[in-house]
């Protein structure tokens, strides 16, 4: 991700628990202020022991959370996210929400092929997205770049 953003300004870490991704992040990212959001109020204690920033309970797909970090992030995370919720489709269309034009999702999912019923998987959404795919097709790790004008 440091080759792609090298210093992004807002970065949203989604499914984030205890807030162990943003904490161990926090030393190739010094300068990036680091959020969470999770169904549960773990997040609220990651925030309380200052391992995030600012703490979100809820889904990415709630209206109130779409409404108050629309364009907010220059990224955002998903680590096996996906495979934990009923419509992955959704989830994906409400991660480009909050991104900032030209900002970078990062998906992590055990085959991103397999994830959604197309042929391309979570790459081929993105792309019908209005995203530039920036990972090969046989990472697990989908980094793409979303586009100045984006359909989410």
């Amino acid at each position: 991700m440091r080759r792609r953003c090298p210093e992004p300004e807002g970065w949203l870490d989604v499914g984030t628990g205890d807030a162990d991704f943003p904490h161990a992040a926090r030393s190739c990212f010094p300068y990036t202020s680091f959020d969470g959001l999770d169904p549960t109020h773990r997040v609220l204690r990651a925030r309380a022991v200052e391992r995030i920033e600012e703490a979100f309970v809820g889904r990415l797909t709630d209206p109130h959370i779409q409404a108050r970090l629309r364009c907010r992030y220059d990224v955002v995370s998903l680590f096996q996210q996906l495979e934990r919720v009923p419509d992955p489709r959704a989830e994906l269309r409400a991660a480009l929400h909050v991104l900032r034009p030209g900002g970078h999702l990062l998906v992590d999912v055990a085959d991103p092929r397999r994830l959604l019923a197309l042929p391309a998987g979570v790459r081929g959404e993105l792309a019908a997205l209005g995203c530039t795919v920036l990972t090969g097709p046989r990472s697990r790790r989908v980094i793409a770049r979303k586009g100045a004008v984006s359909a989410a």
